[in-house]
């Protein structure tokens, strides 16, 4: 007996691609995909969450918005500790 419900959902098709091509390379079902991302978004661990919105909030006081912003700054502190080092 089962006691799983169906259910429609609207993707956009570059989404439903990269579901498929995940699914895919998962080796799992576009349903399973599904089920395990909204068990993950479910139960998301609030510490976590918490941690998020305190970086993200000091990140965009210091003018941090992208991955390349931090590669930079990550990039002039090394360059000014070797600097500092020499000296």
């Amino acid at each position: 007996m089962c006691t799983a419900k169906t259910i429609s959902i609207t993707l956009p098709p570059d989404l439903l691609a990269k579901a498929q091509k995940t699914a895919e390379r998962k080796d799992r079902t576009i349903s399973e995909l599904f089920r395990e991302a909204l068990r993950r978004y479910i139960t998301a661990d609030p510490e976590w969450e918490a941690l998020l919105r305190r970086t993200r909030s000091n990140g965009k006081a210091l003018g941090i918005a992208t991955e390349a912003d931090v590669e930079r700054l990550s990039d002039e502190f090394r360059r000014e500790r070797v600097q500092s080092v020499a000296l």
